[in-house]
């Protein structure tokens, strides 16, 4: 059965509730097939990172709580092994997650001046899942840690297919 087709004082046709909520439902679903699409794998994003530099495990500590009950605020610290000097040190550490939507958390650029390569915040996980640091060192190598959190209450709630 279809809607009587309704006109407006200017004589243009108006759309039923059922147009309206067709339309509003077939961009939803458009709006979260390009999100889903758009969002790069965890390797993709490190590969970003790296420009496809081989990543070595190693000289890079992440620390975070196996078990999380509230995936809101999630205290991460990440440790470097670096003598931080002119001429070796630390240039950029990257936060990666497995599941989030965004698969990059942050990057942190650093120097000689640091004094010490250490990183610590707080970060947001939508569920359990994987997260990596990467380092990038100023001889041009790239090292990393991987960490697995169990989250019991999930944060980022979205399309976590």
């Amino acid at each position: 059965m279809t809607e009587p087709t309704t006109r407006d004082p200017l004589g243009n046709t108006a759309l039923g509730r059922r147009a309206v909520l067709a339309g509003g439902i077939g961009l939803l679903v458009l709006a979260l097939s390009v999100r889903a699409l758009a969002r790069p794998s965890l390797q993709q994003a490190v590969a970003g990172f790296t420009g496809g530099a081989p990543v070595t495990a190693g000289r890079v500590k992440l620390t975070l709580p196996p078990l999380v009950e509230n995936g809101n605020a999630v205290g991460v610290t990440i440790d470097v092994e670096s003598p931080m000097t002119a001429q070796s040190h630390v240039r950029r550490i990257a936060l990666f997650n497995e599941k989030n939507p965004q698969a990059d958390i942050a990057v942190f650029r650093l120097g000689p001046h640091n004094g010490r390569a250490r990183i610590a915040t707080r970060i947001r996980l939508a569920t359990s899942q994987t997260v990596i640091a990467v380092a990038e060192l100023s001889d041009g190598t790239y090292w990393s840690s991987e960490a697995n959190v169990i989250v019991t209450l999930a944060a980022c709630i979205e399309d976590l297919t």
